[in-house]
């Protein structure tokens, strides 16, 4: 009989951690889209899938990679992944998840690996499930791959504004470019152009079969208070809802509070929030 609460998962166990998954489609989007891409086999993945359960029960899970995202975590489940992943060093750039996971976690896992750049602790978290009642923006559209070049600066903007760090400074930007020119080729990039300059955008940067996820959503400061957001957001819910995903989702800083009466007149309602630590 397996005793031990907490272990590392495999691809003989994928049943249940989609299971799991499918119990918060929301907060496991971003595991559900790479274990759909890769399986359960961590070198595959470039991440890890522990779970927590008594016997051979399964009840939280947790991904640990680029970014730790814990789901249907329960107190004594996060005790357990703290212990677990303090003991090493950290290799996440951020933890993402239920606002209470994450914070619980990051209580406990502060002690072993230091300050964070950042602690978001509400992020609300927002659903549409049918298209928005406001009249969508024709303008907006699918970018084309030859216009990543056009995209880049804007998806550069937005970054730096939002995460507090510009994307360029490991690498030059190039492993970023490589992430914007694939939203591209996969239809998951949208804009609204004035001439070449990009003055809305945003990406489907999540895609499952519960759910895609907006992230990067940006308009440029000259064209702010200009009241094109609305329309804007509108159009990518209406071709993510008719082409991609049964729901689109999103999460928001709290204080964001114009960005937040855009997506209400989109449709989108509260499911709960997030948080986010950044490092």
């Amino acid at each position: 009989m397996l005793t031990v609460p907490i272990r590392q998962l495999g691809e003989s166990e994928r049943s249940t951690v989609e299971r799991i998954l499918d119990e918060d489609p929301y907060a496991g989007a971003q595991i559900a889209e790479r274990i759909a891409a890769h399986g359960l086999n961590w070198w595959r993945s470039d991440g890890r899938v522990y779970g927590y359960g008594p016997g051979r029960r399964v009840e939280s899970i947790v991904w640990s990679g680029a970014h730790l995202v814990p789901v249907r975590t329960t107190p004594a489940a996060v005790e357990a992944f703290a212990d677990l992943l303090g003991a090493d060093p950290r290799i996440c750039s951020s933890i993402i998840g239920r606002s209470e996971a994450v914070l619980d976690l990051w209580n406990r896992l502060s002690v072993h690996w230091g300050p964070a750049r950042d602690v978001r602790p509400d992020q609300p978290l927002l659903v549409a499930e049918r298209e928005a009642p406001v009249a969508p923006d024709p303008s907006v559209r699918l970018v084309q791959p030859h216009e990543v070049d056009q995209l880049f600066p804007a998806a550069v903007a937005m970054y730096t504004e939002e995460v507090g760090v510009s994307p360029l400074m490991d690498d030059g930007g190039r492993g970023y470019r490589r992430r914007i020119a694939e939203l591209v080729k996969g239809k998951r990039a949208y804009a609204r152009f004035d001439g070449d300059r990009v003055i809305f955008k945003a990406e489907l940067a999540i895609v499952t079969r519960r759910t895609t996820q907006v992230q990067g959503v940006w308009v440029d400061p000259a064209y702010r208070g200009r009241g094109l957001a609305a329309g804007a957001m509108a159009t990518v819910v209406q071709d993510a809802l008719r082409r991609v995903a049964p729901t689109v989702s999103l999460y928001v800083n709290d204080y964001n509070t114009a960005a937040r009466r855009v997506y209400a007149r989109c449709g989108f309602v509260q499911q709960g929030s997030f948080a986010t630590v950044l490092f």
